[in-house]
């Protein structure tokens, strides 16, 4: 009866269809190539498959094994039958990472390998717990706000795009102010000249807006962020919306262009008199999570900030 039963699982292990995680990785750095490295075989190790981009695979010492498939725009495509996205790099290679989550809906889990990434699950300390808890499906998934946002100009749409962390209208030009009108849910709100401003998510609270300025938002609140850059003004301050508000900044009829920028990773110049819009994106980006750890403790970690001399609350 036992051999009946060990015989029956065997079976439906058998039956399971193979597991593949996509490894994406900073090749420019050789701390994230010897991370990859690490990562990629202690997944083959457990047998669980693993796929790369093939523009990747030439930088990364990779066995055979590894399945290569060739990058389409960010098409969410190459990540059809992966259960999950491992990350390895500093902000820029998490940003990129997550134009495939969002693409793909497959989780993304983060392996910082630079300064701070807020977005990032992991250190490259944690490479062989991270493994464990990959191949044991030990993880959460969570979902994170995004922003949809389109250029109009002359009531024509422009342009069309996305963000994770947020949308900056930015001036062209150094040497000149970009005039400005904000407007929050069809109202406006307050004009003028400076260097431009922020719309975030939650997530981007930490990122641009926070060095414009603005506030530090948990990540489980659901809101948007506007946080104007470097303005002449006497009301120029950050406001937090409702999530189902609709931002919109105007570019002035008599002033320079500008530059609207997508998590820093995309841009589209904007001629004067653009509309821009943001509102809240009907996709999110999906993070794998290792750990139940507070934001707050996160916040610390990340800045280092000054906790010495604390002592909580009572017992």
């Amino acid at each position: 009866m036992t051999s009946e039963v060990a015989e029956r699982g065997d079976q439906r292990r058998s039956a399971e269809p193979p597991r593949t995680v996509f490894v994406l990785a900073h090749t420019g750095r050789p701390a994230a190539v010897r991370s990859a490295e690490r990562v990629v075989a202690g997944l083959l190790g457990q047998g669980v498959g693993v796929r790369v981009l093939a523009e990747e695979a030439a930088d990364l010492p990779l066995p055979d094994a590894v399945e290569r498939v060739a990058k389409t725009d960010c098409d969410g495509r190459v990540l059809d039958g992966c259960e999950l996205l491992v990350v390895l790099g500093g902000d820029g290679t998490l940003l990129r990472g997550a134009e495939f989550a969002r693409a793909s809906g497959v989780p993304m889990l983060g392996v910082n390998l630079g300064r701070v990434g807020f977005l990032a699950e992991a250190e490259r300390e944690d490479l062989d717990h991270l493994v464990e808890r990959v191949v044991g499906r030990r993880y959460e998934v969570e979902e994170r706000m995004t922003l949809d946002v389109t250029v109009l100009g002359d009531g024509e749409l422009l342009h069309s795009d996305w963000a994770l962390n947020e949308a900056a209208v930015e001036k062209a030009a150094r040497e000149r102010l970009l005039e400005l009108v904000i407007e929050v849910d069809g109202r406006p709100v307050s004009g003028f000249g400076g260097d431009g401003v922020v719309c975030a998510t939650p997530t981007g609270s930490t990122a641009y807006a926070f060095s414009a300025g603005g506030p530090v938002v948990w990540p489980e609140v659901e809101a948007l962020l506007m946080v104007p850059i470097s303005a002449h003004a006497l009301f120029a301050k950050p406001l937090v919306t409702a999530p189902d508000s609709i931002l919109a900044v105007e570019v002035g009829q008599h002033t320079g262009t500008g530059v609207l920028w997508c998590d820093g990773r995309r841009s589209v110049d904007l001629p004067a008199g653009a509309r821009i819009e943001v509102r809240r994106g009907a996709v999110p980006v999906r993070l794998a999570r290792l750990h139940r750890a507070p934001f707050t403790d996160r916040l610390v970690a990340k800045f280092a900030l000054p906790v010495a001399g604390w002592r909580g609350a009572p017992h």
